[in-house]
């Protein structure tokens, strides 16, 4: 019986399993294959306190542990932690045929770590068992034959799992998303500023036509409105371009890019991007060439700006 009553199935992944053709939404157990795990004793009450300390914890046991997040809970009188990266885990979902819309919860074998006391069947050559508190790989040879070797059902869902399709969708951590939230703050503080301008422009022009219109009767012919007519087109286009070019910005901003600087007038714009290694930094030159800007580039390595003319 699952610990959530969900009557979602719970489906074992693991690298070289085949591809799904998925009728349903399903969960998703994870096996070690997609974290790294750790049980430590920290003198800490609450979870939050505790996933805090987590980056460091793994510190020499990742590649690259901003990539990472963190599961933390209680266990007994330690913590555990598990480290994964979600983005690569629907990355390889998807590569079996499997879509963010089509899970449901993702949970990790550890989680169930008392239904592992009995060999799980995982693939054709290993199972998942647990040893000394830990469920790892075993190959399947290193249990006798007559072991009992069960198939993983509903009753192995945990009572906490991830949402894939958030975390795919949103691709940030909370850190970051707090930055975003700062920076769009700032990109609305500029759009209010410029629809201001553009309002209290658009409103004195309006005022001069009426007092011309009231002055010079013959201004009322068709030619001369669609002169006057002519002038709000140009300072509505210019102002959508402005508008248009903030929102592009706004969208080349992913995991270990963060803007240092933006400024932006009637004449043109200037945008650094400060990046969190080389290789965002590419990432990011790659996505503005894309995106049609011509003097995006590279300085000192990390540090990307955009400086063109409008």
């Amino acid at each position: 019986m699952s610990f959530l009553g969900n009557s979602k199935p719970l489906l074992l992944v693991y690298r070289n399993m085949r591809q799904e053709t998925l009728s349903q939404t399903v969960n998703i157990m994870l096996p070690p294959q997609f974290y790294t795990f750790k049980r430590e004793p920290l003198p800490v009450k609450y979870a939050f306190q505790a996933k805090k300390v987590a980056p460091s914890l793994f510190e020499g046991l990742l590649e690259h542990t901003e990539n990472y997040d963190y599961m933390v809970y209680r266990e007994d009188d330690h913590w555990v932690f598990i480290a994964y990266n979600m983005v690569e885990i629907a990355h390889f979902l998807k590569s079996k045929g499997i879509g963010p819309e089509q899970v449901g919860k993702v949970f990790f074998a550890q989680q169930a770590l008392d239904r592992f006391e009995t060999p799980v069947q995982l693939g054709e050559k290993d199972v998942l068992f647990a040893i000394d508190g830990v469920v790892g790989n075993v190959p399947r040879a290193a249990f006798r034959e007559e072991t009992k070797i069960v198939q993983i059902d509903d009753s192995f869902t945990p009572s906490n799992g991830l949402s894939l399709q958030d975390s795919f969708n949103s691709f940030i951590s909370q850190k970051q998303s707090i930055g975003l939230a700062t920076l769009f703050t700032l990109f609305a503080l500029i759009f209010f500023t410029e629809g201001w301008r553009y309002g209290s422009t658009s409103q004195t022009l309006k005022q001069e036509i009426e007092t011309l219109l009231e002055e010079y009767p013959s201004l009322e012919s068709q030619y001369k409105r669609q002169s006057i007519a002519k002038k709000y087109r140009v300072i509505d286009k210019n102002e959508r371009k402005k508008r248009d070019i903030v929102k592009t910005l706004g969208s080349m901003i992913f995991k270990g890019v963060k803007v240092e600087s933006f400024k932006m007038n009637d004449k043109g714009f200037t945008v650094r991007f400060k990046c969190d290694n080389t290789k965002v930094a590419k990432q990011l030159r790659e996505l503005g060439k894309k995106e049609g800007f011509a003097s995006i580039k590279t300085l000192t390595g990390n540090i990307v700006t955009i400086e063109e003319h409008l």
